[in-house]
């Protein structure tokens, strides 16, 4: 489902609400916009101090994917391969060349090239794991400006807090306004913790999630490149590649009701 980060941190803030609500707090005392400030800018700063503008700039796109990230299909992926494994038992590898451009996937299409171009296996290989361990390593770095607000965010809270804890010490000598200022200060603290667990934590470990699942569909796909080029049966070509399936996936059935590893359709339709 693709909205659940943004309904898993709905769900949290409004437990998080609720909870306060029925402890008796009234939601205003929770705005302090000078607290949201310190927030917001020290950790924004510090988190763009440690990983640079270039990552920093990136920060909303990568929210957005967090959110609404692009369906992967090992389902269609198996499907796919395994008609191409069909074609090039039939017809040879050659005739992979007219149909890679229907590929949508841009590293299938770049391994499958290789095959055709007559390319040994194991450059074949290494080129393809090349390629994943530098996506591996573009995903570690898109996640780093969240892992970094995430530890910043409650020591600015805590900085905050102390700020205002300042405030109050100097204004000793009117106790009826003690309660009150103390409870303002403690607001950034709150919003610190808050964010950090709530927000920055879990977007990190989203796209850390996200790229794993890449990560094993790529392993799926250089397997299945690879028995291509063997020449092995689609059978089983097919029977590699869904062992990459949980025992959910590998039961599923096409809109048409076939197999998921049915093999015969035609290529194109697979692309």
């Amino acid at each position: 489902m693709k909205a659940n980060t943004a309904i898993g941190i709905a769900v949290a803030f409004f437990g998080l609400l609720m909870g306060a609500m029925m402890e008796g707090t009234q939601i205003p005392s929770f705005i302090n916009p000078s607290a949201l400030l310190i927030i917001l800018g020290g950790t924004g700063g510090a988190t763009l101090a440690t990983t640079g503008m270039v990552q920093f700039k990136k920060i909303p796109q990568l929210y957005k994917l967090s959110f609404s990230p692009p369906e992967l299909n090992p389902l269609e992926r198996v499907r796919l391969l395994v008609n191409f494994a069909e074609m090039a038992r039939r017809e040879g590898l050659l005739a992979l060349d007219d149909e890679l451009q229907q590929v949508d996937d841009e590293f299938t299409r770049k391994g499958l090239q290789l095959v055709v171009d007559g390319t040994d296996p194991e450059l074949v290989r290494e080129i393809l794991e090349i390629e994943m361990d530098a996506m591996a390593q573009r995903h570690s770095l898109a996640a780093q400006p969240f892992e970094k607000a995430g530890g910043f965010a409650p020591t600015m809270g805590i900085i905050g807090t102390v700020m205002g804890l300042v405030h109050v010490l100097e204004n000793l000598s009117n106790p009826a306004s003690l309660g009150p200022a103390i409870s303002t200060a403690f607001i950034a603290t709150l919003y610190g913790v808050g964010s950090a667990n709530v927000i920055f934590l879990p977007v990190a470990s989203k796209l850390k999630y996200l790229s794993s699942l890449e990560q094993e569909l790529r392993y799926m796909t250089v397997e299945g490149i690879l028995a291509i080029q063997a020449g092995d049966n689609p059978r089983i070509v097919e029977s590699k590649l869904m062992s990459y399936l949980s025992p959910v996936e590998r039961g599923a059935e096409g809109e048409e009701g076939a197999p998921a590893g049915a093999v015969g359709e035609a290529a194109t339709a697979a692309a």
